[in-house]
């Protein structure tokens, strides 16, 4: 077994509040494809605030900006839940929810695996995306890089997964 994990955050910002009617769709798909990631093959750990979702977990001042981070054993797992999974059908959808963003939304790196990823790190990850490219600390499913050599410390963050 890898002494890694894949960790992802996308973001976005909603078109409007959650409890306007736009958004009906998206918060109506909440609790099903949530379900379904945790049953996926490969699924380790999601950030959940008390709605059992990260839709009431706020991590800027923006009341429109919305996270989802989540912890994955391998890239191929991760993959097969986001494009071959019912999730497509609402990632299909994102810009009838979210605002298109300049620069990536989705960031990827290699977690020791046990831990819990950061959502502050995430951003800044995903910040170096957008101004670095992809790099071994933050990168995208198109251009991906290995997990570090066993013994090596991939990310320093705070708290372990339970399992």
């Amino acid at each position: 077994m890898s002494e890694h994990h894949i960790a992802q955050l996308n973001v976005g910002r909603t078109v409007a509040p959650l409890d306007d009617p736009r958004l009906a769709g998206f918060v109506g798909w909440l609790d099903d494809i949530n379900a379904l990631a945790e049953r996926s093959p490969g699924f380790v750990w999601r950030m959940q605030g008390d709605s059992g979702n990260n839709t009431d977990l706020k991590v800027t001042d923006d009341p429109l900006f919305i996270v989802n981070l989540s912890v994955w054993e391998s890239i191929d797992a991760l993959h097969a839940y986001t494009y071959g999974s019912a999730h497509r059908t609402v990632f299909a959808r994102r810009y009838d929810w979210f605002e298109r963003r300049d620069g990536p939304n989705v960031v990827l790196w290699w977690q020791l695996a046990g831990t819990i990823p950061d959502v502050r790190d995430a951003l800044r990850r995903l910040q170096g995306l957008a101004e670095l490219g992809p790099t071994p600390e933050a990168f995208t499913f198109r251009q991906h890089f290995s997990p570090p050599e066993d013994g090596q410390v991939a990310a320093t963050t705070p708290g372990t997964i339970g399992r």
